[in-house]
């Protein structure tokens, strides 16, 4: 079997994995798992052998045109380079992975079979991206994986925060996908083909008329679909779905899409040093600004979200300085990481009962319950902090590197886009060590009451964190024997941006670890029902049973109380739950004072959009509503209620009496002689 047959295969196994899902799923429940587990597994092993075959070499390439569509043709093509290779190999990886981790995660889950059928079928899209060779073949699978994501994060469609995240994730991509099909549209146009070959000749050849307008409408959709400032504010959201499916979307499809559909076309980017600046300053906003959120977060899975968002312009960045290979890079080894983590975090979440950072803080003995997934996040965090040996400090010190490069002007990028990307860049590797702790202290380092015990994980969900921790550990050593799947270029780290990187890492690890001793000690002294009642208050308004304490205490600050503060025993009605409360022990608070609040709301984005978006779009439905409901309306009810009129009218002489009617007849014959005459007198 040709290399061609089996590229073909890989994403051609799990789509038909899911509509035989579906078509089994609620007849044959047996059937379920494997037919999940074995076409996505089988199209992994398939991918592994593609990348070997094609060894970085020279790229396969292989078309057929099913139908003839104009003047633009549209072909049905393969095209495998060293980049494509490797991403399909992750997708492979991580969606076995997850598909193996879902039959133990939602084992009762009622709704199982469709979603299995969802993520072999998200899954299939993906691949179908990274090896088309056809840009509107690449759109089918773009569009298709918007769909599966509204479905997948919409899972638990009886919660309000799941359909509002899934219409939010919908609507926020599609926004983006509008301006990036005009500009496929205009790209064509101008190559005459929409085969990938074919548009990088074109662009080689100077050929696009309008690079900067074309470059700047496929950003767009890149935007959206790869959560990138200012299109980034579906993802965290997003974490209303399923965990395993947080995972798939952060890790190897959906967000890794856009990043690797900027790879594919540098050139058509490279051509307009606008679009490249553009991509820079989005990148250094969209990593600096989504770190500072993570660091603000309580919600585990929202903390790793932010972190998918500032990782992702890292590679945002390193596309903006000209290299992709730097940016592919990284992309594989968060991919890795990233699956980890959501995962690990998934066990976390099973074992303490809670997503809440600041409740697992109150608890002990959390690691002692899930070593696994204790050691297998710790080596996930490690390498997303980028710490060496691990992945991310190649992948990303390859990113730092291409960044320093164009701004000392040895590329032919902007130097002003590899100042925004360094600095940045820079800024971030401090931000990301500080949430990273915070995220591990909070999680492991808690104090209290000991964690409940929910007894051993399931296999199936400890054997792939260790799966994944293989690469996290030790993909990045890989970096000096991998220069041929890269076009070339060195991946290496310099010695200056690693002392720089690993250099501000430590720092921003090492202050967060001093902050949390610092704020431990100081809420050690702050009785836990006084946390959750009044947070800015001191020790002496501490809560109290009703009927063991009086409830007119005044706060330290001297204002009265004007309502009785509610007994910790009885607090639920009030306040929720405790996880809702303020932690004093969070480092977080203490680390970004004043910036706190705000970026824990994500600098109130969504308020933003509300105000200058869906207001005025609400508005402007309501009034068109009143107008096609007064006016238009109005236009429709008269014209029947004349109509009624007239019949009214003439129902009146239809009375059935005889000599009426021969009265009327001899009247109107008597006027209309009447007018004869006259008309013949000339009157």
């Amino acid at each position: 079997m040709n290399t061609t047959t089996l590229a073909v295969l890989v994403p051609l196994l799990p789509l038909l994995g899911a509509a035989a899902g579906l078509l089994l799923g609620r007849t044959s429940p047996g059937f379920t798992r494997p037919l999940a587990v074995l076409p996505t597994l089988a199209a992994a092993v398939l991918a592994v052998l593609v990348a070997v075959r094609q060894g970085g070499g020279r790229p396969i390439s292989a078309s057929t045109e099913l139908t003839p569509t104009g003047s633009v043709p549209v072909e049905l093509a393969l095209y495998l380079d060293g980049f494509a290779v490797l991403v399909a190999v992750l997708v492979g990886v991580v969606a076995s992975c997850v598909q193996i981790y879902s039959t133990a995660y939602l084992r009762d889950d009622p709704r199982y079979p469709s979603y299995a059928a969802l993520v072999s079928l998200f899954t299939s899209a993906m691949l179908l991206v990274v090896y088309s060779g056809d840009l509107m073949v690449l759109l089918v699978g773009w569009e298709v994986m918007g769909i599966c994501s509204y479905f997948l994060v919409g899972h638990y469609w009886e919660t309000p925060e799941a359909r509002a995240a899934s219409l939010k994730a919908f609507l926020v991509t599609k926004l983006g996908d509008v301006p990036f099909l005009f500009g496929l549209f205009a790209l064509a146009v101008d190559a005459g083909t929409f085969r990938i070959t074919g548009i990088l000749g074109a662009v080689a050849a100077g050929a696009i008329e309008h690079p900067t307008l074309v470059a700047l409408l496929l950003l767009a959709g890149v935007a959206g679909k790869s959560a990138q400032f200012p299109l980034h504010t579906w993802l965290p959201d997003a974490m209303a779905g399923p965990t395993p499916v947080s995972a798939l979307i952060h890790a190897a499809t959906m967000v890794a899409a856009g990043v690797y559909f900027v790879a594919r076309l540098l050139p058509v980017f490279a051509a307009s040093a606008a679009a490249l600046t553009v991509l820079a300053v989005l990148a250094a906003i969209t990593m600096a600004g989504a770190a500072l959120a993570a660091l603000a977060q309580d919600d585990i899975k929202r903390v790793l979200a932010y972190s998918t968002i500032s990782q992702l312009g890292y590679m945002s960045g390193a596309l903006a300085v000209g290299d992709r290979g730097a940016a592919l890079f990284h992309l594989l080894s968060h991919g890795a990481f990233k699956a980890l983590l959501f995962l690990a975090a998934g066990v976390v979440i099973h074992a303490a009962g809670t997503n809440s950072l600041a409740a697992m803080s109150r608890m002990s003995g959390l690691a002692r319950r899930i070593p696994d997934a204790y050691w297998t996040m710790t080596i996930a965090l490690l390498a997303l902090v980028a710490i060496p040996p691990f992945a991310g400090f190649f992948s990303k010190e390859a990113v730092l590197v291409a960044a320093e490069r164009t701004a000392l002007g040895e590329s032919a990028a902007p130097v002003a886009a590899g100042w925004a990307v360094l600095v940045s860049g820079l800024l971030t590797a401090l931000l990301t060590a500080a949430y990273a702790t915070r995220l591990w202290l909070l999680a492991f380092r808690g104090r209290g009451a000991e964690a409940p015990d929910h007894g051993r994980q399931p296999a199936a969900m400890t054997a792939v964190l260790w799966v994944l921790a293989a690469p996290s550990l030790a993909f990045g050593l890989t970096a000096g024997f991998i220069d041929d799947w890269f076009d070339g270029r060195p991946l290496q780290p310099t010695l200056t941006t690693a002392v720089l990187g690993t250099g501000v890492a430590l720092v921003g690890g090492l202050v967060t670890y001093a902050t949390w001793r610092h704020a431990t000690a100081l809420a050690a002294r702050v009785p836990i029902g006084d946390v959750a009642a009044r947070p800015e208050a001191g020790p002496p308004v501490s809560e109290a049973p009703v009927s063991e304490a009086p409830v007119s205490e005044a706060p330290v600050s001297g204002a009265a109380v004007s309502e009785p503060p509610e007994a910790v025993t009885s607090r639920e009605p009030v306040y929720r739950d405790i996880a809702a409360a303020t932690d004093p022990a969070d480092p977080g608070r203490l680390l970004l004072g004043p910036l706190h609040r705000p970026a824990a709301a994500g600098f109130h984005l969504d308020a933003v959009y509300r105000a200058l978006f869906v207001r005025p779009v609400t508005a402007g439905a309501q009034l068109v509503g009143f107008l096609d409901r007064e006016v238009v309306d109005t236009y429709v009810r008269g014209a029947g209620t004349g109509t009624n009129w007239l019949g009214w009218l003439v129902r009146q002489g239809q009375t059935g009496n005889v000599q009426t009617y021969l009265s009327a007849l001899l009247a109107g014959s008597v006027v209309l002689a009447i007018a004869v005459v006259l008309v013949a007198a000339g009157v």
